[in-house]
Order: C-alpha cells, then structure tokens, then sequence
C-alpha cells in the first residue's frame, strides 16, 4: 500500500498532493498522538494540487469522551431556569396569599393557583428556551376547570403571576402572555409518555396534600388542607425522559434549608430554599434558588442500620406508617423517622441528611411518574440506589403510572441487601396477617 502525503485536514475536506490514482490513508492526528482516522481518496490525476474528498472513519477516545460529555446540557440549562422561575411564582404566592388562590377542582382535592401557574410557567420557558425540539410534557394538571365560568377569575390571577414572574426576570425580551397563552401552555402537559423519543415530566408543586393546618379561612379549605398554604417542605419537580429512561431531573425546593435536616442536625443557617439537579452520568448538585455556587452531593455513606435515619411522608394517608416502623425495626435503625412530604426527601436524601426513604402506598394507590422521576435521578447521581419493594428498578417507560411492587425503597449501596430483605420480611408478615 502506498502512502499519500501528509494531508491538512479541513474538516471532510482535504488539501494535498496526490501520488497515486487511488490510496487508503492511515493517518495519525495530533491529539494524544493516537490513530483515529482512515480515509480512502477517490482517484486524484498524478502530479497535480487540487481539493479532494475524504471519507472519514473516526475511533478517537478523546472525540467519544467530548461528544458524550454534551448531551442534555441544553436541556438541563433549560429545566433549572423554568424549575427556579416557577419556585418565584409559588413563592410569591406564599408571600401574599389569597383566599381565592386556593380553588379545588371538581375531584374536590385542593389545588392552588401556584399549581397551575408553576405549570404555566414550566411548559412555557421550556418550550421557548428548545425551540427546534419536538415538546411533550406529562404533567399532573389540566385546564379543564379554569375554563368553567367559576374559574375566571382563578384564571386571571394565574395569568398575573406568570406574567409578573416574566416580567421581574426577563424584561429585556419579555412580551405579556394572554389567558389562551396561559392556558396552552397549562394543556401542553397532556402527554402520555412512553418508550418513545423525549417526554418532560412535571409535577409542579409535588406535596400539595399534606396534614391539616389551621388559618384564617381554613373552613373554607377541605378537611385534607395542602402543604404548600402551611408552608412545608414542597418541590417543583421536573424531569426529562429519553427512550423510556429518566436522563435529567430538577428539584426546587422553596422552603428547605441549605443545611442539613436530619436527626440531631441543627441548622447553622436559616437560609432556605435548594435546587438540585441531575444528569445522567454527571453526579448530582445542589445550590441556593437564589443562584449560589453548585456544590456536589452525595448520599450518606453508612453501611451501620443503627447510625441510619429514614425519611417517610408526612401523612399516614401517603404511606404506611406502620410497615415503615416494622421494617425499621427489623433493620435496626433507632432513629425516629424524619417526617417530610413531596420530593425534597430525595433532595435531603441526596445531600446526605438521611439514609433511607420507605414509601408503601396504601392498597388501590398507582404512582404516578411525575412523583419520582426527577427525585429518582438524583439520588442516583448521587450515589444511590432507587427500586421498587422487590429491588427491581423503577420503569418510566410504561406512560403516566409506575407499576412497582408493593412500594419504593431508596437508599446508599451498603444498606440497600439489608433493607431489602428486611421489606420482604415485613410484608410476608403482614400479608400472613391478614
């Protein structure tokens, strides 16, 4: 085999001099040294300079490791600009709150003007800031009610916070969005997911529900009041889907510390307000909503049940308070359970602030991806391990509803055989009991 001489590479484009009517070309580039190209060169009449094609083969280490460190970037970039946008509007909400920001649909569970409008505003930067990609957003809520007679005024409070949370941002390039622009954008959330291309999931104020709070207007609230008018722990939860796997997830947590809020922990700042996130292959972070320094986080470490803490909702209603104690305590934890509902629990979880989070829905309950997907890949990226009650892991690729067995389990590496054979112990006894 003839070689050709040494070749300019412009990127398909090559100048040279040809010595033959035809070659194959090794050719060996200056990064690291290392052979990452063959060619072929169609015919090149001899002694003449002129352009010629190359097709290239490439095999390069160094190109794989830059081309695979890019994907989602954009996407992430995108997610934690709406997720933090729309933790202001909720924000904002708590600040001032309203007696008509609480408006309960016709399932009669209670759902806030800051649920829909954090919809609003999620589904609208996202499609802006990725306009050349195709959009479909599972989301938990729809605009059926505020289209009622008896949601237009609800509507028009969302529309004013959406666009004064816009407008405080972005008033460089801010146009106002109109109640059919609110309300779009609130419907782009009816996708059903799949297995197939990108679907953005969002919950967007995931621990709504919670215990019963007293306040001014609370007989005017339903009996089961919601975690966000109490000023609880709550998330904006946002994550992104790829062929069926969650690949990015969001966290803004409005109301939770930036230190820890685990047993025997107290805080040395009252600081609140963390948003973490997520990708695929690039660890987990958190940092302040208001923009500070990310910092990595990983989960705890312990491999000693005795030295680990638990994390559980808040509410019986959510989760089974008392197989949670008997898995504890075939465990051995001593801890008492730390009680906190929505998905700041695998934020905390993810930063270290706990262990183990048990969460069995009682009998009749499917759960819903929008509730674990962003949670999910957090703790994962941050060093743990996120299943169902058998240790299979979770399928986001089935639509709007995760099919688990019995309930979720997240914990660190070194306690997850333990915990799982201390479920499988607990629930055989409770299903003997019955």
């Amino acid at each position: 085999m003839k070689m050709c001489t040494p070749t300019r590479w412009l990127g398909a484009r090559a100048v040279g001099s040809g010595r033959t009517s035809d070659c194959s070309c090794f050719c060996v580039t200056n990064f690291r040294n290392q052979p990452i190209i063959t060619t072929t060169i169609s015919a090149t009449p001899q002694g003449t300079r002129r352009p010629f094609s190359v097709f290239c083969s490439y095999s390069s280490p160094f190109l794989a490791a830059s081309s695979s460190s890019m994907p989602y970037d954009k996407e992430l970039a995108a997610a934690k600009k709406a997720a933090t946008l729309a933790a202001r509007l909720c924000q904002k909400v708590q600040k001032a709150l309203l007696q008509s920001d609480v408006h309960s649909k016709s399932d009669k569970s209670p759902v806030t003007v800051a649920d829909y409008g954090s919809q609003a505003l999620v589904s609208f930067v996202l499609e802006r800031e990725l306009p050349s990609e195709p959009f479909s957003l599972v989301a938990e809520e729809d605009s059926g009610d505020l289209r009622k007679e008896s949601g237009q005024e609800t509507l028009k409070r969302i529309t004013e916070l959406v666009n004064d949370t816009l407008a405080s941002e972005e008033s460089d390039r801010f146009t106002a969005l109109t109640t059919e622009d609110v309300l779009r954008a609130i419907d782009n959330g009816k996708s059903e997911g799949g297995s197939i291309g990108r679907h953005w999931v969002l919950d967007p104020i995931d621990g709504t529900k919670g215990q019963v709070f007293s306040l001014l207007f609370s007989s005017l609230l339903p009996k089961s009041d919601i975690v966000f008018v109490r000023g609880d722990q709550y998330a904006i939860a946002l994550g992104l889907l790829h062929e069926g796997k969650v690949v990015l997830g969001v966290l803004a947590c409005p109301n939770l510390p930036l230190t820890s809020i685990g047993n025997n922990q107290q805080s040395s700042s009252n600081e609140v307000g963390c948003l973490f996130f997520a990708k695929v292959g690039d660890g987990a972070y958190m940092q302040s909503l208001n923009g500070s320094t990310h910092i990595k986080v990983h989960v705890t470490d312990t491999g000693n049940p005795e030295e680990a803490s638990f994390f559980e909702s808040f509410e019986a209603a959510h989760s089974s308070h008392d197989l949670s104690s008997s898995i504890a305590e075939k465990l051995g934890v001593k801890a008492p359970p730390v009680r906190i509902d929505s998905q700041a629990k695998y934020g905390a979880l993810s930063r270290g602030d706990g262990a183990i989070y048990l969460r069995f829905p009682h009998k009749g309950y499917r759960e819903k991806i929008w509730d674990h997907a962003a949670g999910s890949i957090v703790v994962t990226e941050a060093g743990g391990i996120v299943t169902d009650a058998a240790g299979n892991p979770l399928d986001f690729s089935k639509g709007k509803f995760l099919d688990v067995a019995s309930g979720i389990i997240v914990t660190n590496q070194k306690l997850m055989p333990s915990l799982l054979r201390a479920v499988k112990e607990a629930l055989n006894e409770k299903a003997s009991s019955l």
